[in-house]
């Protein structure tokens, strides 16, 4: 029972980083170099609008216009991101199905098998969410050492990637402690022993002959 709340905490603290990072508009922000060391102004990118602050104080978000004209790294986050989100939703579904605190199950083999596939889910959706978030540092970290990308247009690593790589460890450490936290069940097995009745002056089994 401890390893299942351990594992369902873990979990579930990963499904909401999920939910932050899909609404955090915080995954390029401006790069402070060269003639951008003072702006006026201060770019954010997210998943799914770009935001503009300015040191007055203000701030200017904007939707994304046209889905067909994203870049496609943009538009395969999105897709990794929201299965994320579905995938730990299923999972702790399923964990409802097979938990130690709930009744749907009477059986305790067949409890614990769905909770390992709910730790599977939650795994799996980790996986989801790690892609995306190291695919958009990979490209932010080659623009930036790139010389032919303008100084204004290159970009650093913004808080919602470095949440969106914690978010990928909660979901995967609760996932291996919800697969570990229903061990396979041991048979004990006692021997039988088939009594028969011997002679008590002989010592012999008492035998029927014809």
């Amino acid at each position: 029972m401890a390893l299942q709340v351990l594992g369902i905490t873990l979990s579930m603290m990963g499904f909401a980083g999920t939910i932050i990072i899909c609404a955090l508009p915080m995954w390029k922000v401006t790069a402070f170099i060269g003639t951008n060391i003072v702006v006026a102004q201060v770019f954010w990118e997210g998943l799914w609008m770009t935001c503009v602050y300015e040191r007055i104080g203000q701030m200017q978000c904007k939707l994304y216009d046209a889905l067909l004209d994203l870049d496609p790294s943009l538009q395969a986050a999105r897709g990794l991101v929201v299965t994320t989100m579905a995938l730990a939703c299923l999972a702790f579904l399923i964990f409802l199905v097979g938990a130690d605190c709930t009744n749907c199950l009477s059986n305790p083999r067949a409890k614990a098998r769905i909770v390992v596939v709910s730790g599977t889910t939650f795994m799996l959706s980790g996986l989801t969410a790690v892609v995306p978030v190291s695919w958009t540092a990979d490209s932010i970290i080659r623009d930036f050492h790139n010389p032919i990308v303008h100084e204004a247009l290159k970009r650093e690593m913004g808080a919602a990637l470095y949440v969106g790589w914690v978010t990928a460890g909660f979901l995967f450490v609760g996932g291996a402690v919800l697969c570990t936290s229903c061990p396979p069940e041991r048979h004990n097995y006692s021997p039988r022993y088939t009594l028969t009745k011997t002679d008590t002056h002989s010592g012999y089994a008492i035998k029927n002959y014809v």
